[in-house]
């Protein structure tokens, strides 16, 4: 397939305006505007663009709830809060071609009818952040943001927004509270932010993957889109590779492409005296997968048929010379730490998780400690006022159930079998 979403991704040297409208960029403008944005929202909703931040949440059912009749001020939020362990997409995309990204938020917010559009950027890519601001100037200047944006009647105003830092700030409502300035905290779920978001007004808030496609799907149709996709996905689709794979890298294949292929044809496979032990197929807060599953398509759906997650599409090999064990408390570890705070299963759950998993991975483990994991696990991810903790979980539990006999042989023998193995290949 043809490079779509990356083809002009300079990461050392973005394109500033002018070379980017060389490329065709800001076509989509032309588009949108002589559309209605009730028409722009039905194409995408027949295009089956799906949410590539984590959740898969249909884009075009999404916009369809704030409603046609919202109040103003209406908020575009693009969410480019990248924080999930092993995910590097969007941060190609902020520092490869911060004008994709600024013609994606006019398009959507026209679609949308929002008059401002917050580009929520990580606080660690505060270069990319800058960049992007530099980026916003220069389509101010030109005419194509501010008032009557080219004789269109619309008016908009984009504005990068650099976050404090916290994994937590990539939930949309905690992403919210964290631009009023308050704490990020999640909010309750009712009432929604498509009608009660950002200072109580209608927001819409969208990765920044999904919405880069949509200038796309506007200029060459929905139907086109959807033939992107093999095995029944649709679309392009950016998957990051990374762990025990020769070549680490962000590839943008066709949605529904195989793990196999990702990770064998694509990243290089193992070194060649490793064999895969699993996979966690996009990023850290999903559950593991077996070889066994090397086939299925990387796809929303059969991804969830196989008892895990899209995600971000972001795949972490293991292979037989990495323990689960391990890797699954470096996960929770960082998990721990990142818990907002604001429930008690959180907050004093996931460290609870990470203090066993610590005793079990330096020897002193017992037997009922493996029935304590799975019942705190349960507990914590039922309990929990947000999705952090049952993301967080996730792993945990896979691994439990993946990986049975390396926990066993942690807690019987009082040692990780994989130290004795690498002694014995080093």
């Amino acid at each position: 397939m043809e490079a779509l979403l990356t083809r002009h991704l300079e990461p050392a040297a973005p394109l500033n305006l002018a070379a980017y409208q060389a490329t065709g960029g800001y076509r989509s403008l032309t588009a949108a505007f002589d559309l209605k944005p009730e028409k722009i929202i039905g194409i995408v909703e027949a295009a089956n663009l799906r949410g590539r931040g984590g959740a898969g949440f249909p884009c075009g059912l999404k916009w369809r709830l704030r409603g046609a009749d919202a109040p103003s001020p209406r908020y575009l939020i693009c969410n480019l809060d990248e924080s999930e362990p092993g995910t590097f997409k969007d941060r190609y995309l902020l520092y490869g071609g911060p004008h994709q990204i600024i013609e994606s938020v006019i398009v959507s917010a026209f679609a949308l009818q929002a008059e401002r559009a917050l580009i929520f950027v990580r606080g660690e890519y505060a270069k990319g952040g800058n960049a992007l601001n530099q980026a916003i100037q220069e389509a101010e200047t030109a005419g194509l943001l501010g008032t009557n944006i080219r004789g269109s009647g619309f008016n908009l105003q984009i504005e990068a927004h650099l976050s404090g830092g916290r994994y937590i700030c990539g939930e949309e409502t905690a992403q919210i509270n964290a631009i009023e300035g308050r704490r990020p905290n999640p909010r309750p779920k009712i009432p929604r932010p498509s009608t009660h978001g950002l200072w109580g007004q209608p927001t819409t808030t969208n990765n920044v993957e999904t919405l880069i496609n949509v200038p796309h799907i506007l200029l060459n149709g929905a139907d086109w889109f959807r033939k992107l996709g093999v095995n029944g996905g649709c679309g392009s689709k950016l998957f990051c590779v990374s762990g025990k794979v020769k070549h680490s890298s962000l590839f943008e294949l066709p949605c529904g492409t195989p793990a196999r292929e990702l990770i064998f044809e694509h990243a290089g496979g193992l070194d060649e005296d490793r064999t895969l032990l699993g996979f966690l197929p996009g990023g850290a807060s999903t559950a593991f997968l077996l070889p066994e599953h090397l086939d299925v398509a990387m796809d929303f759906d059969p991804i969830a048929v196989a008892g895990s997650r899209l995600g971000t599409g972001s795949i972490i090999v293991l292979d037989n010379a990495t323990c689960p064990v391990e890797v699954t408390l470096n996960l929770m570890r960082f998990f721990a730490r990142e818990s907002c705070g604001f429930c008690t299963p959180c907050r004093d759950g996931l460290p609870y998780l990470t203090q066993i998993l610590t005793i079990i991975s330096s020897g002193a483990g017992r037997a009922d400690d493996l029935a304590l994991l799975d019942e705190l696990c349960a507990t914590i991810a039922s309990q929990s006022f947000c999705a952090f903790a049952p993301g967080a979980v996730m792993p945990l539990v896979s691994s439990l159930k993946c990986f049975h006999d390396h926990y066993e042989h942690h807690v019987i023998t009082g040692h990780c079998p994989f130290n004795e193995t690498n002694k014995k290949r080093a």
